[in-house]
Parts: C-alpha cells; structure tokens; sequence
C-alpha cells in the first residue's frame, strides 16, 4: 500500500460531508485495509496540505434484494480529515 492513490479512493459528496468542509473537514473513501497514519501521509502528498486530524469509521454492509434474489451491498471504510487552519481541498462535484 504504498501508492496514496490506492489509499484514497474517492471523496464522499454527501449534504452532511458539504456542510462539514466549512468547518475544514473532509470525507473520503478509503481503503479497507489502510489506518490512520497511511491515510494522513496519503492526503498530505495528493493534496500538499497539512492534515490535523484523521477519524475513521466502517461503513457496514446492507442487505439489498432485487425480485427474488437477495444478497448484500459490500461494506467499506470512511475517513474524516480535519485540516490546519488555512489549508483547503478543491472537490469537483458532478452535477
């Protein structure tokens, strides 16, 4: 794992991680087998900004059913990374 693409796999554009960047804190996807340190040396060599704080969450799997067939949608892992004061991230959303 030491490619940071592999890493940080996408932003998450959600309304709750939209009002979070005013407070300089952002979501990503990221690997499931990445912690803490990987994902704040990822974030500070894409981006070239200084990282305060890295909170992770597993996001579960759920069950999903389509007719008569049911199975479940894969579960994956979130950071939250907070930045120094100053520092910013340019996100480009697909509308």
């Amino acid at each position: 794992m030491s490619n940071p693409r592999t890493i940080i796999q996408k932003p998450v554009i959600t309304e709750k991680a939209t009002i979070l960047r005013e407070g300089n804190k952002y979501a990503f996807r990221v690997s499931s087998a990445a912690n803490k340190i990987q994902i704040r040396q990822a974030i500070e060599s894409i981006f070239s900004v200084k990282v305060e704080s890295v909170r992770t969450i597993n996001v579960p799997s759920k069950p999903k059913r389509q007719g008569l067939s049911q199975g479940r949608r894969a579960g994956w892992k979130k950071a939250y990374v907070t930045l120094k004061a100053g520092d910013s991230i340019e996100i480009v959303e697909n509308i």
